[in-house]
Formats: C-alpha cells, sequence, structure tokens
C-alpha cells in the first residue's frame, strides 16, 4: 500500500509537469494552428537559465525568475522571427521549420555550455520527507511540485474563462477573422499567446531540473509524452490538458513501477522479464493513446468550436 500511494504521488508530480507543457502545446496549436516541436526547446532553455543561474548564486528562489524570462524572451523571439512567417503555411513547413529550430537551440546550447549535464540540488528548504500518513514519507520538493503546479493550472483556468484576455484566447481559437474585424491586434494576441506557453514551459524546466539531470536535448525526451497528453486531452482544450496530464502521468508511473513485478511473476527467466516490462512500459501510454482516439477521436474533453 505504502509503495502504491508513493508511485500514484510521483505519477501526480510527472502530470502536473506535463500539463505545464502541454497547456502552452495545446493552446498554441488549438489558437495559432501552429504545430511547434520546438517546444520542448524552451523547456531546456528555462531548465538550463534555472541550473546555471542557481550554481552562481546558490539561490533557487533566483533560478525560477531567471528560467522563466529566459524562456519567455527565447520564446517571443521565437515568434517574431520564425513563426509569425508560419501561420499561413501548411502543417508540413510548420513541422520542418519547427524542427529546425530544435537543430539550432541544441546546438547554441552546446555551444555556450557543452554537453556536460549539470546537476541542481534540491533547495534547503525543500529537502527532506514529510509523512503523508504515518509510515509513509514523501519527498518535501515533489510536493511542491505538485501545489505549485495546481495552482498554476487554477490560475490559467480563471485565466481563459474569467478575463478579457481569456475571452479573447477563445475568440481567437475559434473566430479568428471575427477578432480581427473587431479590431483586435491578432500578432500581439499571438504573441502573447505563445510567450504565455513558453513561461509554462520553462517553469515546468526550473522544476524538474534538482530531478533530472539538465542536458542538451532534454526537450525532445519529455516533448513527445506532451503529444500524447494533447491527443488524449482533446486538442485546444485546457481542461483536457490537465486531465490528459494526470491520466498519462499516473498511467506510465505506475506501469514502470509495477510491471517489473508482474513479468518476473508471469516469466522464469528475470532478463527477459525486464527487457519485456521495459517494452511494454514504455508503450503503455501510446496504447492508451489509441484506445482514447478509438473511443473518442477528438479526446477527452474537445475543444468546442
Amino acid at each position: 500500500m505504502t509503495l502504491v500511494l508513493e508511485q500514484l504521488l510521483n505519477g501526480l508530480q510527472l502530470g502536473v509537469t506535463l500539463f505545464l507543457l502541454a497547456a502552452g502545446l495545446t493552446l498554441i496549436f488549438g489558437i495559432m494552428g501552429i504545430i511547434n516541436l520546438a517546444h520542448g526547446a524552451l523547456y531546456m532553455v528555462g531548465a538550463y537559465a534555472g541550473a546555471l543561474t542557481a550554481k552562481a548564486t546558490g539561490s533557487f528562489l533566483l533560478a525560477v525568475p531567471a528560467g522563466l524570462a529566459a524562456a519567455g524572451l527565447t520564446g517571443i523571439i521565437i515568434e517574431y522571427i520564425v513563426i509569425r512567417r508560419l501561420y499561413d503555411r501548411d502543417h508540413l513547413d510548420q513541422v520542418l521549420a519547427t524542427y529546425g529550430l530544435i537543430l539550432f537551440l541544441n546546438e547554441l546550447v552546446t555551444i555556450l555550455f557543452g554537453r556536460q549535464p549539470l546537476f541542481v540540488g534540491v533547495p534547503p528548504a525543500l529537502s527532506g520527507a514529510v509523512e503523508i500518513i504515518p509510515g509513509v514519507p514523501y519527498s518535501v520538493y515533489r510536493l511542491t511540485i505538485i501545489a505549485v503546479g495546481l495552482m498554476l493550472a487554477l490560475g490559467l483556468f480563471l485565466l481563459i474563462t474569467r478575463t478579457r484576455l481569456g475571452m479573447l484566447i477563445r475568440a481567437g481559437a475559434t473566430h479568428r477573422e471575427m477578432v480581427r474585424a473587431l479590431g483586435v491586434d491578432i500578432r500581439l494576441l499571438y504573441t502573447l499567446v505563445f510567450g504565455l506557453g513558453a513561461l509554462l514551459a520553462g517553469f515546468a524546466g526550473v522544476m524538474a531540473g534538482p530531478l533530472l539531470s539538465v542536458q542538451v536535448g532534454m526537450g525532445e525526451q519529455i516533448l513527445i509524452m506532451t503529444f500524447v497528453v494533447v491527443v488524449v486531452g482533446g486538442v485546444g482544450s485546457i481542461k483536457g490538458a490537465f486531465f490528459g496530464a494526470l491520466i498519462v502521468g499516473i498511467v506510465d508511473t505506475l506501469l514502470r513501477a509495477f510491471m517489473p513485478m508482474l513479468m518476473r511473476g508471469l516469466v522464469t527467466n528475470t532478463s527477459e522479464a525486464d527487457a519485456l516490462s521495459a517494452g511494454l512500459s514504455s508503450m503503455g501510454v501510446y496504447v492508451l493513446m489509441a484506445l482514447v482516439l478509438l473511443v473518442r477521436p477528438q479526446g477527452l474533453f474537445a475543444a468546442r468550436g
């Protein structure tokens, strides 16, 4: 029971991280119609900026705004120089251009900082563990990620549903020409949306730094799973991104935690059992995506057109 609860919390933490990435990705595609493969690179930029700032200053509190600023500024520059020219192009052009951005940003980071991974320590104030229930300790830092991520999810939901900017964002997703006809600067709106997505990705990168090694290409590793979240939840839906991220995070974590034990009970050869469990665990979220598409091709919470 203790192990199950711990893995459920790990899955929730992964799900919150995926949501921060998927929310920006689904907004960018749902509103701007852009397939942005470089979204994971913004996650990497935030992680690097946060790690370097924490290393230089010894303060994680300074690392967070540094990561947000770096990712947000990079996102705005990318939107102004590259993405703005892709709005009226087909998706193949968008995929090729944003894939090129991945290569460019990875090489730029390699030239500036090298290929040696960076390691960030957990902030002293958030180190250690706390008992969730008696006898079940859990990382304070991971709990912090969960709490902050849930607050950001609530804040983003309120921004989209309760503010004038949110009204324009929702209108721009479905009635782009009408919004433009009403005098709204649609290009500025797109820049704000892209910048918001970049900020969320950068924040996810900063928070993931103490849990993972910060290295070149780290964005591509999580980007694929982020696309799975968007497909499962429904393209263009913040609600879908949230619940899709939690489902994918928990399913992936539970499979990786318990599939080896299950396979060892079914297969006598330990090495074969481990190899089989690794493959099945990696396939799990994609099988989940296929099942969702079979039942609801538009995703669990498709945005209303």
